[in-house]
């Protein structure tokens, strides 16, 4: 029996190792693709409403390098994540039944989905609404605005990343309801506290005013409430097929 469980443990070492690898090969090589388009990608961005205004300064002799090592690295991420899901569900698969496997295999393109929305939002909607207002500010107090290139994708970075993840809320609840942890029941009774805590991470990532507050903030009570329907769908679906297979 123990010699059993060792080598269990040892082919799940080995199947972790492998997945890793592929992961990691697929980050090195995805990174070598993400210098090719960090160029590219960086002019465009420089083309966009919010960039054009701005001079794209460099304060030191590493300003620019860091910069398109972050976007490379960034866009190397962007490409493997679909992969590392993947990889994970392959890893994971040999503990589900046929129907569990089934039922999980989605989340791999709906997170991604999720994350490229989350983003775009972002960018899109919410970086120029937080540009706008904070060169408002500083030409109301009578401030000479002189940008880098590294202030400006800093401040990128710390916007759109976090809002990227945000979206992927509903697949969270998706999947802590499927393993149990959560219900419908538990959110809806935790309502308050959720928009509490939502409302303030989109006060903290938005500009301070009402109108950007509230371009952010209504989208992650919208997810919330999604994330219950899905619980309440996903919860519904597996009492069902429960009581089919019995």
């Amino acid at each position: 029996m123990n010699e059993e469980k060792e080598l269990t443990l040892v082919e799940h070492l080995e199947e972790l190792r492998k997945r890793l690898i592929i992961i990691s090969i697929t980050f090195v090589l995805s990174l070598l693709l993400g210098f090719w388009l960090a160029p590219k990608t960086l002019n465009f961005i420089k083309q966009q409403p919010t960039a054009t205004v701005v001079d794209w300064n460099i304060f030191g002799y590493t300003d620019g390098l860091m910069i398109y090592v972050k976007c490379a690295l960034i866009l190397a991420l962007l490409i493997t994540l679909p992969v590392t899901l993947w990889q994970i569900w392959l890893f994971v698969k040999p503990g589900l039944t046929e129907k569990e496997a089934k039922g999980t295999l989605f989340y791999i393109p709906i997170s991604f989905l999720l994350f490229l929305l989350g983003i775009s939002f972002s960018y899109f909607l919410l970086f120029p609404l937080m540009v706008n207002f904070l060169s408002n500010v500083n030409t109301s107090i009578g401030a000479i605005e002189t940008y880098g290139i590294k202030q400006y994708f800093t401040l990128l970075f710390h916007i759109v990343l976090p809002v990227g993840l945000v979206f992927e809320l509903p697949v969270v609840i998706l999947f802590l309801t499927n393993v149990g942890i959560v219900t419908p029941d538990k959110l809806k009774r935790m309502r308050k506290v959720a928009y509490f805590i939502l409302i303030i991470i989109g006060v903290s990532i938005s500009p301070p005013d009402f109108l950007s507050d509230f371009i952010i903030v209504v989208p992650l009570l919208l997810l919330f409430e999604i994330s219950i329907g899905i619980s309440s769908w996903s919860l519904k679906r597996r009492e069902r097929l429960n009581v089919t297979y019995e």
